[in-house]
């Protein structure tokens, strides 16, 4: 059974999501504010974060910093915010999906599903291994090593990881890369690609703003270049 945190400041939205989440068999907690929610990670750490941006005391942003220094958890981020700008900061301190208010209820559960199906796919990768000369990622073990140093990756830069590799040096199309990743109702968000691209070759590339390994095909996809020296 999954356990999934709740966070946002409007009481009735809390319980509606609470309840919804507890009649699929998930146990829920839930928390009004940054702070509580942050003790409440670290007393009970769950299996996914259900967060919004626009808290009373800490901001939704600080909360997922904070929670990105201690664990590649799942999560998925609420906001009544419907600027990119806010979209791709979440995303870039490693938010999984962005779901804007109002949203449908059926919408939201079935990313939480998509959120823990990939992140219970951890460590049953189809790919053993991928070695280059800056850096080396063991699918198995889910451990990514660049510059001699550990690197920690999100599941969802895992999985983006691992389409690519199944592949290499192919081109996967930014619609195949979406759909393998996030679920099969998602092929137009392009912008969460750009954004974990960006992602990876700041961890893992010698030089991300000339990337070798992670390239980008204008308009088409991406590859996975193993083999540059």
């Amino acid at each position: 059974m999954s356990s999934i945190l709740v966070v946002d400041d409007e009481p009735h939205l809390v319980r509606t999501l609470a309840i919804n989440l507890r009649a699929r068999d998930y146990t829920v907690e839930t928390a009004g504010d940054g702070r509580t929610a942050l003790q409440s990670f670290h007393d009970a750490p769950p299996d996914l974060v259900v967060l919004d941006l626009g808290l009373p005391d800490l901001d939704g942003v600080e909360v997922l910093r904070r929670v990105r220094q201690v664990s590649d958890v799942p999560v998925i981020v609420l906001s009544a915010r419907t600027d990119s700008v806010d979209k791709v900061e979440a995303l870039d301190l490693g938010a999984d999906d962005y779901v804007t208010k109002p949203f449908a209820m059926d919408e939201l559960l079935a990313r939480v599903r998509v959120a823990l199906r990939r992140r219970a796919a951890d460590g049953g990768s189809s790919v053993a291994a991928v070695r280059t000369p800056h850096f080396t990622l063991d699918f198995a073990e889910r451990r990514a090593v660049a510059a001699g140093a550990e690197v920690r990756l999100t599941p969802t830069e895992w999985s983006l990881l691992e389409v690519l590799a199944r592949r290499p040096g192919h081109l996967v199309s930014q619609r195949e890369l979406l759909r393998e990743v996030w679920g099969p109702g998602y092929g137009r968000e392009s912008n969460y690609l750009r954004v974990y691209a960006n992602q990876l070759r700041r961890k893992l590339e010698p030089d991300p703003a000339v990337p070798r390994y992670l390239v980008t095909e204008p308009g088409q996809g991406y590859r996975l270049v193993v083999s540059a020296d």
